[in-house]
């Protein structure tokens, strides 16, 4: 069940974005300071104090999504992990392991793979891939920066808005990959984690806080450096995350606040962009000819 949203410590009237990363207070889109990690409080930005631990008021709710996602995505490394040094798996080693569970558009006979992928039927796949990391240092740096993201996307939506995000952030970042790169192993929690600062950003933007002076400007402008020049990274992941989040952000976050609107539209236009992104995916992979 949804909770209600928080509001800044500093502008009662204000909704909270994210919290202070020094000091776990609620801040406004105006008050946010971006910092080394996450975002500081004017107060905690001029004393520039090492953060004092108080605990987390009870004004903000605990980040539990954001907790279950990482949870699900170290799992499934760990287990892969575990079955590769059982023996059970024959494949060699925990990163063929993980490629044999990720998302493929079309397989034109890989032995680490499957015959069939999206386009045979196996359209779980565009899910399963957002779980699933090619080692230990491609876990570690999507994990933080879901923790990061996450906790400030959770605390400004509610857990449920968030979950739904995240969900169509998922599906489009693994559409974009599949259409950008048909032949490419894809997977990684990537797509979904340039969701939520698509998200994100339309937040701030219903706060009044345009694009181009939002505070994730900085944080998104360097990972699209990262994605275009940095090999073996999945262009069409990034960017149809980023357009998935951004789609259901202005959902919630804009069309959602229009006078008279059916609260519920916004999850039924969700909804239905989900499972578009799921037929449209099938149908692509399954009439790719390979060249």
């Amino acid at each position: 069940m949804e909770t209600g949203y928080q509001t800044c410590y500093r502008h009662p009237d204000q909704q909270a974005g994210v919290i202070c990363q020094r000091c776990d207070r609620p801040i406004c889109p105006q008050c946010m300071h971006q910092a080394s990690v996450g975002f500081h409080c004017p107060e905690c930005t001029k004393q520039g104090a090492q953060k004092v631990f108080q605990g987390i008021p009870s004004l903000v709710q605990r980040p539990i999504v954001t907790e279950v996602l990482m949870g699900i995505n170290v799992l499934v490394f760990v287990i892969g992990f575990l079955i590769v040094k059982s023996g059970d798996y024959l494949g060699g080693s925990i990163t063929d392991f993980h490629i044999n569970l990720a998302s493929i558009t079309y397989t034109s006979g890989t032995t680490l793979l499957p015959t069939g992928g999206v386009g045979g039927g196996e359209w779980y796949r565009l899910v399963t891939a957002g779980f699933v990391h090619f080692g230990i240092i491609h876990l570690a740096v999507n994990m933080y920066s879901l923790w990061i993201l996450g906790r400030a996307a959770e605390q400004y939506a509610g857990r449920l808005k968030f979950g739904i995000i995240y969900g169509v952030s998922l599906l489009a970042g693994s559409v974009g990959s599949l259409v950008m790169e048909p032949q490419a192993l894809s997977a990684g929690a990537s797509g979904a984690i340039f969701g939520l600062m698509g998200a994100m950003f339309l937040a701030f933007r219903a706060q009044g806080i345009p694009l181009s002076r939002s505070p994730l400007m900085p944080v998104l402008i360097l990972n699209l450096i990262i994605t275009f020049s940095v090999p073996n990274i999945s262009i069409g992941a990034h960017l149809g995350g980023l357009i998935g989040g951004a789609i259901a952000g202005w959902a919630f976050f804009d069309l959602a606040r229009r006078p008279g609107l059916d609260k519920r539209i916004p999850y039924a236009l969700c909804g239905a962009l989900s499972l578009a992104l799921v037929v449209g995916a099938v149908v692509f992979a399954g009439s790719y000819t390979p060249t």
